[in-house]
């Protein structure tokens, strides 16, 4: 972040299809050279989100200014951003070098500056030795850089990215992750970043905003995000949390209101743990499950309450217990959240079960 000037300023941004409200009064400011990701479930409407930054759609209401410029009825070509899609619509017949040439050629950039420029993009991606191979010659990996070194060849002041690693698989994603991560940090040029999936918004971003029903339901850093969520919605699709509604939180936290704990924070044993601030709950194991990495242990409490424990794999974890084993779940006061009221969210109930 290295501008006082936001780069990307949205007041009380609003789009309506018909009947369908897709973006509801969103109010946000993202730093320049920030790396920003928008994250939620399908139609919470953060690609129409972007959507609108990019100019393909118009606000029905409300407006959006780029580095202080108010651009909210300039068409797409006349914003200084750019935008890499889930799908990279590379040009098949055309050689990687004149692929991230293009946007070049068509600003009138002369041939010689042009290449020039070209091939620095690929520099900066990796990829100089791919310049003369036909995208058809590259592995998905490489595809998805080319278009990188494309959308920012012709140097925008913000690169909108739309799920762009969708279509890789995991191994290829992680890896992915990394590299975009370092391209963004050479480049300092500001990245919003669209996706449904939360490690990726968490290993990438500086702050994520959280999208749900058209509005931000809650903006931070990853880590505040994660360790603090402000709603059931947040715990439940941020990671996993383990939410206890007023009535448990009140027999088994000894507080009211509705509360979050990780899985993590847990801790399964065959004997009530002890100490200032810890809490210990008798339950039956109901599944123990093999990560790999972790061991996720399954209880039933007897206060009626399932809930789930991530332990690493040592000796304590796979030691921890066996289906139908009587256990006791501990956790300390200073691990437990407390969530803003709010109407139960079908789609964060269906993120946080675990079972």
């Amino acid at each position: 972040m290295t501008d006082s000037q936001p780069a990307i300023r949205l007041t009380g941004l609003t789009k309506e299809f018909g009947a369908v409200t897709a973006v509801d009064h969103v109010d946000l400011e993202i730093a320049a050279g920030e790396f920003f990701s928008m994250l939620g479930p399908s139609g919470s409407g953060k690609t129409t989100v972007l959507r609108l930054i990019a100019g393909f759609e118009q606000p029905t209401s409300g407006s959006i200014e780029l580095f202080g410029e108010d651009v909210t009825k300039r068409a797409p070509f006349d914003r200084d951003v750019n935008t890499v899609f889930q799908d990279y619509a590379l040009f098949p017949h055309m050689s990687v070098l004149d692929n991230v040439a293009y946007g070049l050629r068509v600003r009138g950039i002369g041939k010689k500056a042009r290449t020039e420029r070209a091939r620095r993009a690929l520099a900066s991606v990796r990829l100089e030795q791919m310049a003369d191979r036909k995208p058809s010659q590259l592995s998905g990996g490489q595809r998805q850089r080319v278009a990188l070194a494309r959308a920012t060849v012709v140097e925008p002041k913000v690169l909108l990215l739309d799920e762009p690693l969708g279509a890789l698989d995991l191994k290829l994603r992680e890896q992915m992750q990394v590299e975009l991560k370092q391209i963004q940090r050479d480049l300092g040029i500001t990245f919003i970043f669209v996706t449904h999936d939360q490690e990726e918004a968490l290993t990438l971003s500086d702050r994520v905003a959280v999208f749900n029903d058209g509005r931000i339901e809650q903006l931070g850093t990853p880590a505040e995000l994660y360790e603090r969520p402000g709603s059931r919605f947040v715990a439940g699709f941020v990671g996993t949390s383990n939410l206890f509604d007023d009535a448990r939180s009140q027999a088994l936290l000894g507080r009211g209101g509705e509360h979050s704990v990780r899985p993590e924070k847990l801790v399964v044993t065959a004997e009530p743990e002890t100490g200032d601030g810890v809490r210990s709950a008798p339950g039956t194991v109901v599944e123990v499950i093999y990560l790999g990495s972790g061991i996720r242990t399954v209880v039933d409490l007897d206060a009626g309450l399932r809930v789930t424990v991530v332990a690493q794999n040592d000796r304590r974890a796979l030691a921890a217990g066996d289906r139908g084993d009587r256990v006791h779940v501990s956790w300390h006061d200073a691990d437990v959240v407390a969530l803003a009221s709010a109407p139960p969210s079908s789609e964060a109930d269906a993120a946080a079960s675990v079972a």
